[in-house]
């Protein structure tokens, strides 16, 4: 066993042998991160039980210089939780912190520590008939502090927005190891600064967020998933701004799906069928909630709307799940699309967003630059219409395998692919970024695309909140030229 320095001795003690190990076996899973791509190496695992045991540590970190990486759930895309290979650094994982400390279904808010279970929070709301209404694909893992650092999105941001917007409170620990408690759901704040906003999406580069109030609504009583094909997904933006127009207050999902993409889930995940009789070249999943009594049938709202749409010549084809099981079938599709491509085949994933108008036309437009500009391979563009955010999975050349070269074409694609696709966004006025944050994965390339203003502010809060750089180093926060990442 190697020898400890003084200050990981000092941070063992404070959590015992419970919250602490160094031991390569039990770190290993942690030290990866959900994709495959990154590898690092830690000194530690340290697993804290409580905000003041995080605010002993981290002032321990800050007096000797050693460097923290927090974690969650470890189910981010952009490698934001997975330390270096300086292996000078610790994980300080918020596994243990899993508490929900307050459900108040009156106020529709609940107080929830960092490593609470996104799934586990949805089914403790259930029994208080509240819900939050963000959900996505790795809810079994990822955790509250995770969502809240990333700034998550998911699949209902059309009508409640991303964590930013259901973030109501924030408790923090500093990079000095002080307590920053704005847990208080307080509607009218004008005390200078908001801490709050930058701590969220700030992927633990400012401070480690311990607890959050979280905005939560009514149980849903009823909903409507429907499956529909369209010709293009410009016929689909036509459907989105028709139901928009007509149901604002109870569209809660709308998500555009390629026909490739549907055929690879129906390839590759078993239990999965096709929702409708004749393939469809583009579908569109929709879902209309009712969570208020006096609201209207949603399944009545759908069949009306989709009638006047099928006269209007916007759709082809449409599907109404007659049940619950198949609106989950519906959903299922649409949240095993990601496992499915990696079972297709290889692929670069861009996690991206434009205006919300444009999209449409970036999706045709962006994917033939790209197919063209690089013979074999094939786009892949689907997500959420409503928001603007496009997942733009670019798919390898058939002949490339992990036989012929697997990892040479993801290191050459991401110098000249990713680059391309992130240039087109940014022509469109968009964000090479839309809601998995930027890690290390596109630390490089938001410095490129970034104009000077963004990049001196975000390193000029960064040094001024953490100026030992001990929170994170290496991610988010382009490093100005010849400063160490530790």
């Amino acid at each position: 066993m190697p020898e400890m320095s003084n200050g990981l001795k000092a941070v063992a003690e404070i959590v015992g042998s419970r919250g602490f190990t160094i031991e390569l076996a039990d770190m290993e899973p942690w030290l990866t991160d959900w994709r495959g791509r990154y590898t690092g190496k830690a000194m530690a695992l340290v697993s804290p039980a409580s905000t003041e045991e995080v605010s002993a540590i981290v002032k321990i970190a800050n007096a000797h210089a050693i460097a923290i990486v927090p974690q969650g759930g470890n189910s981010g895309m952009v490698g934001g939780a997975t330390p270096d290979n300086s292996g000078q650094s610790i994980i300080l994982s918020l596994r243990r912190m899993n508490t929900i400390r307050s459900i108040d279904a009156g106020d529709g808010l609940a107080v929830c520590d960092a490593g609470v279970v996104l799934q586990n929070f949805h089914e403790s709301l259930e029994k208080h008939g509240q819900r939050f209404p963000l959900t996505l694909g790795g809810k079994g893992s990822a955790t509250i502090g995770g969502l809240v650092s990333t700034n998550a999105g998911g699949t209902q941001v059309l009508r409640h927005g991303t964590m930013r917007s259901l973030v109501a409170g924030l408790e923090a620990v500093l990079p000095d190891g002080s307590i920053y408690n704005g847990l208080a759901a307080l509607k009218k704040d004008n005390r200078g600064y908001d801490l709050k906003q930058l701590l969220i999406g700030g992927e633990g580069t400012l401070g480690i967020v311990t607890a959050a109030t979280l905005k939560t609504v009514p149980a849903l009583i009823d909903r409507c998933a429907a499956w529909i094909g369209v010709a293009s997904p410009q016929a689909a933006y036509a459907l989105f701004k028709f139901l928009n127009s007509r149901e604002s207050q109870s569209l809660e999902g709308f998500e555009i799906i390629p026909g490739s993409c549907l055929d690879a889930v129906l390839r590759h995940i078993p239990g999965t069928r096709p929702p409708l009789a004749e393939k469809a070249p583009w579908n569109v999943l929709i879902e209309i909630i009712r969570d208020q009594p006096a609201a209207p049938n949603p399944h009545s709202i759908a069949e009306a709307l989709l009638a006047e749409a099928f006269e209007k010549e916007l759709i082809s084809d449409a599907a109404i799940a007659a049940s619950e099981a198949q609106a989950e079938a519906f959903w299922k599709i649409r949240e095993s699309i990601s496992e499915a491509e990696r079972a297709d085949g290889l692929a670069l994933q861009h996690d991206i967003s434009v205006p919300v108008a444009q999209m449409a036309d970036f999706i045709t437009d962006a994917g033939a630059q790209i197919e063209k500009a690089f013979p074999g391979t094939r786009v892949a563009a689907f997500g959420h219409m409503g928001d603007g955010n496009v997942h733009f999975h670019v798919k390898a050349p058939k002949d490339i395998s992990a036989q012929s070269g697997e990892s040479q074409w993801v290191e050459k694609s991401s110098m000249t692919i990713s680059p391309m696709v992130h240039d087109l966004v940014v022509a469109a006025g968009g964000s090479i970024s839309a809601e998995h944050g930027i890690g290390q994965t596109k630390r490089d390339e938001l410095e490129r695309l970034s104009g000077d203003a963004r990049i001196l502010t975000l390193r000029a809060i960064k040094k001024a909140i953490d100026p030992n750089n001990i929170m994170n180093p290496g991610k988010l926060v382009p490093l100005a030229s010849g400063t160490p990442a530790t």
